[in-house]
């Protein structure tokens, strides 16, 4: 969806931002996240960014909109803003809960 506004900027938050934000590292550290969204054919680029997203870091990277699923808290104007409904039953807090099972499953 995003890619239909022009070339895809992923700003991927740092693995320390994560701890200080949520109190858990995630399962997959930084780069191998960066790794992994850059495979993906619509995105162009990867980026760090800190946790909440700014106009200054918008044109700071010349990003022309923030896309963002339907939970966005950051404070952009509306006019520099693209939501949409986020997917269905899919969250990090479900993977990580379904995972979790699956590994206490085969202890």
């Amino acid at each position: 969806k995003a890619s239909k506004f022009g070339d895809v900027i992923v700003a991927l938050t740092s693995d320390k931002e994560i701890l200080d934000k949520k109190g858990y590292l995630p399962e997959l550290n930084f780069k191998q996240r960066k790794e992994i969204l850059t495979s993906i054919k619509y995105v162009n680029k990867v980026i760090k960014s800190k946790w909440m997203i700014d106009e200054n870091f918008l044109r700071k990277n010349k990003i022309t909109y923030l896309v963002h699923g339907d939970d966005n808290k950051n404070k952009i104007s509306n006019d520099k803003l693209k939501v949409f409904s986020r997917t269905k039953n899919v969250s990090s807090t479900m993977i990580r809960k379904k995972s979790k099972k699956i590994i206490e499953k085969n202890e």
